[in-house]
């Protein structure tokens, strides 16, 4: 007589449940920061003993010129220099808090930004965030002789760059992302929206800032993965040479059109 076996009450155990893992951040020297930083503060210090031994008012122009400020009609006679070296000067009033807003900015987001885009990556960044900037600037007063000057275009290229970064490895931040990119959106409103409407506030370059930092790290910057057996994981990078070279083509071919076109107006 055949008999069948009674059913089994073995079950399979659940699967294990995701758990959170902790991966070191790079944790490099930001020389590129200190080193921005080191020649805006000597540029800066050149400014002042210029101004204290030729008063403001050089040869006909004021000293700014002569540094490179951006000036609009100065661009429009093919002075295209003044796109970027806008970005190592600074208002030498006293208590220079121009200079000292601008460098605690590049402090506190440079090293972090440095660390995780790597130095050659910040510095193109830094860069293409001032070009952008000063670009935009031009564009709103290109027909003016009045000046702009002031590293927070490139700044603002920083925080552009931030947010997309977060935005973009949100997976690795877990519970942390949404204070994170809350934190860099509340800094974009105050910035534009209030700091930005004060007198003598170039807001326009700071959105240009803004934009080229997007660009450029919606492109090129860091895509993080985390490789290796627990608990030795560790990030790689998943961008190439060939990510960063098309991210920093797009925002020169965008915003030199745009300077050209500007200039041809």
């Amino acid at each position: 007589m055949n008999e069948t076996p009674p059913e089994s009450t073995y079950s399979a155990p659940p699967p294990p449940r995701p758990q959170t893992v902790s991966v070191s951040l790079p944790q490099s020297v930001p020389y590129a920061t200190y080193t921005i930083m080191g020649i805006t503060i000597f540029v800066f210090v050149l400014q002042v003993i210029s101004i204290f031994i030729f008063g403001r008012d050089v040869l006909g122009a004021d000293i700014f010129e002569h540094y490179g400020a951006l000036i609009g009609i100065a661009v429009h006679q093919g002075q295209i220099w003044r796109l970027i070296t806008p970005i190592l000067l600074h208002d030498t009033a006293f208590p220079f808090l121009h200079i000292l807003f601008n460098m605690y900015a590049l402090y506190v987001l440079g090293i972090g930004i440095e660390r995780t885009f790597g130095y050659r990556r910040f510095l193109l960044l830094y860069l293409l965030g001032g070009f952008t900037g000063n670009v935009m600037s031009f564009l709103v007063s290109s027909q003016n002789y009045s000046y702009s000057i002031g590293a927070s275009t490139a700044i603002f290229g920083l925080i552009g760059a931030e947010a997309v970064f977060l935005v973009q490895n949100r997976k690795l931040f877990a519970g942390r992302f949404g204070g994170a990119i809350r934190n860099v959106i509340f800094i974009i409103f105050l910035n534009l929206f209030v700091i930005g409407s004060l007198p003598y506030i170039d807001n326009a370059g700071h959105v240009g800032g803004l934009v080229g930092g997007l660009m450029f790290t919606w492109f090129a910057g860091p895509l993080w993965a985390v490789e290796g057996i627990q608990p030795m994981l560790h990030l790689t990078d998943k961008r190439s040479s060939r990510d960063v070279i098309t991210g920093t083509a797009m925002v020169l071919v965008v915003f030199g059109t745009l300077a050209f076109w500007g200039m041809m107006r």
